[in-house]
């Protein structure tokens, strides 16, 4: 899976790019926008969420190196 990372961004992450969603801790993909919302996949997959605009930014350092280190393993684990 490409990410982009989305470290020393002062602009909300756009598609393809790792977000935190405020409203949930949680940081994920951006997947596209529909409806005035955020699409945001799980890092490991799964089904997306919506988030609101205003609450979606860039994860802070710590949390990009985690999710960077979830996408390797994932890597790992199915041979790519």
């Amino acid at each position: 899976m490409l990410v982009h990372m989305a470290s020393n961004q002062q602009t909300r992450p756009g598609i393809g790019e790792l977000a935190k969603d405020t409203a949930k801790g949680r940081v994920g993909v951006v997947m596209g926008k529909l409806g005035g919302r955020v699409q945001i996949r799980p890092i490991g997959g799964g089904k997306e969420w919506d988030a609101m605009p205003d609450n979606v930014e860039p994860p802070s350092a710590r949390e990009e190196l985690s999710a960077r280190l979830a996408i390797r393993n994932g890597n790992s684990r199915d041979g790519l």
